[in-house]
């Protein structure tokens, strides 16, 4: 009888669902799921070889403190990194939650600040509890202080821009509008990973892992926001 009646509940529930939550929620729990993959990978040691050729790779033979490719792409490198820093990120949140301030949308602004927040203290969390140490197989070409693993550039690239980018979606007239918000935001997310890799600063496992933890908070924090906004407890244009 509980079994019939679990059934039951289930297709009313897929039956009143959306399916683009439906679709975000698997989304959310795939990333989920890479992201534990990796983390098991990374504490068995499984990919150590593998993060390792792709580090020299990126290096000259012989010198592993000159990276492959001319001046300028090692320059470039560090300045798309800076994008996934915290100065960076902390600027760009501040600015949408004033301007959601000043717009009247102080629920979706203390919204897109937690969410950052939160991905912020998520990546501490994790940092802390893997303890992964920094690539030493070649010299770091940025700063850095913190455990390797998960990236956190690479993750609250991921929270922040992907979120940025759902904003804008939102608010964007036309489907190739939007097409181009989301694309550019991935893009974004994309390009601040690789970087670290480049850099020498992160293993790529490392990196793969933050954009898989930063993706699936992201769409929960976005689930989030369109169940509240449903319920009237966020403005319209908050999810």
């Amino acid at each position: 009888m509980r079994i019939r009646d679990a059934k039951a509940w289930a297709a009313r529930w897929l039956g009143r669902a959306d399916l683009v939550v439906l679709v975000a929620a698997g989304v959310a729990a795939a990333a989920a799921w890479a992201f534990l993959v990796a983390a098991d990978a990374v504490t068995e040691g499984d990919f150590g070889h593998t993060d390792r050729r792709i580090l020299l790779a990126l290096r000259e033979p012989g010198d592993p403190a000159d990276p492959v490719g001319p001046r300028w792409v090692e320059e470039a490198a560090r300045d798309v990194t800076a994008l996934g820093g915290y100065a960076v990120l902390t600027m760009l949140v501040a600015a949408v939650a004033g301007y959601q301030l000043m717009t009247g949308r102080r629920h979706a602004a203390a919204l897109v600040v937690a969410s950052a927040v939160g991905g912020t203290l998520l990546s501490t969390a994790l940092k802390d509890l893997y303890d992964r140490p920094r690539p030493d197989l070649v010299p770091h070409l940025a700063p850095v202080s913190t455990p390797s693993f998960p990236s956190g550039h690479a993750m609250l690239s991921a929270v922040v821009y992907l979120t940025l980018g759902a904003l804008l979606a939102r608010l964007a007239e036309g489907w190739w509008v939007r097409v181009y918000c989301a694309a550019v935001a991935v893009l974004l997310t994309l390009l601040v990973g690789a970087s670290r890799v480049y850099l020498g600063v992160h293993y790529p496992t490392d990196v793969a892992a933050g954009w898989a933890a930063g993706l699936a908070w992201a769409v929960a924090c976005w689930l989030v926001a369109r169940r509240l906004q449903r319920r009237g407890a966020v403005e319209g244009d908050a999810a």
